[in-house]
């Protein structure tokens, strides 16, 4: 018996509300934009192999299927039984498991600080730094009230005017029972600079808003209140890469959405990003994803099959999709 059999046999009568929801609301594979900002539908039909994504600060919650995430030395599934939280923007591999009897379906929702901060506010946390130094990304079991909460999202995103309506207010529900959760403790660390954490997000989240201009090392680290070796090791230690190396991910994958979406050339999307050089940019671009720019752009459009590891599985919250 295959992996996705096994565990469909346990399917509740809502997680099969869900999947028989997002059949409809994801239509075609990869992500279909929901009728609510920041809030996104996954499909994919097949499985793909492990390949690099980007992530921006997201909740997913997977209907049906599986998908597998690897960190460094870390490695995370969420699926029908896990959600997943990522608290910074983070470049990570990941692969699907999916068949065409059985796609993976998933919704994502954006982690918008700003409502954080207000729920926040709104409890009257005034916790002061949390015990144990928090990881980026964790999988945590789906309990049934966060279910509940993502099966009525569903259900009014099915209507145009229960979206608008009902929608917001179900979304900030579904953050405010994360942050209360498992995993609350670092979101709400990378909203504060206490600790090493905090102090990091505050530095990816300026990499993600400067990522085009220069950015150098002894800045980011003076920016967020570190000495230079100490940044290097947190950063590290969030990231699971270097700060430099960080950027240059970062680059390529905004770079990789120009060209696809935007429809800029090799030479515009590498200047657009930061780079000088639009042979450099080829070769890092390649090293990445694993096929050169012009090819992965002709892929992306269909016009010709993916090598394996250049398929990207399809994600309503990756920066490069």
């Amino acid at each position: 018996m295959s992996t996705l059999a096994s565990t469909s046999s346990f399917v509740s009568p809502a997680q099969a509300r869900m999947v028989e929801l997002l059949a409809t609301l994801a239509p075609a594979e990869g992500f279909t934009q929901s009728a609510l900002d920041g809030v996104k539908f996954m499909r994919t039909n097949v499985s793909i192999p492990r390949v690099p994504v980007m992530y921006e600060p997201c909740i997913v919650i997977v209907a049906q299927g599986r998908k597998r995430g690897f960190l460094g030395s870390q490695a995370f599934i969420y699926d029908a039984q896990h959600y997943l939280v990522l608290s910074v923007p983070l470049p990570f591999e990941c692969e699907t498991e999916a068949t065409f009897d059985e796609p993976m379906l998933a919704i994502s929702i954006r982690i918008d600080l700003g409502v954080i901060a207000e729920i926040l506010m709104t409890l009257n946390d005034t916790r002061g730094p949390i015990d144990s130094e928090p990881r980026a990304v964790y999988a945590t079991p789906l309990d049934r009230t966060l279910s509940d909460a993502v099966l009525r999202l569903l259900e009014s995103l099915a209507s145009p005017h229960d979206a608008s309506i009902l929608g917001p207010a179900i979304v900030r529900e579904i953050c405010y029972r994360v942050l209360t959760g498992s995993q609350g403790d670092m979101i709400r660390a990378a909203l504060t600079h206490q600790d090493h954490f905090g102090r990091i997000s505050k530095a990816l989240r300026r990499i993600h808003t400067d990522f085009a201009h220069e950015l150098d090392v002894p800045t980011l680290a003076r920016e967020a209140g570190m000495s230079l070796a100490v940044f290097h090791a947190q950063f590290k230690a969030v990231t699971e890469t270097s700060p430099m190396q960080y950027v240059k991910t970062t680059r390529l994958h905004h770079a990789r959405l120009l060209m696809v979406q935007n429809g800029l050339n090799v030479s515009a999307a590498a200047t657009r990003v930061g780079y000088e050089s639009a042979s450099q940019f080829s070769r890092e671009f390649k090293r990445l994803f694993g096929v050169s720019p012009v090819d992965d752009v002709k892929r992306m459009r269909g016009d010709e099959a993916p090598p394996p590891r250049a398929r990207l599985a399809p994600s309503g919250c990756v920066i490069s999709d």
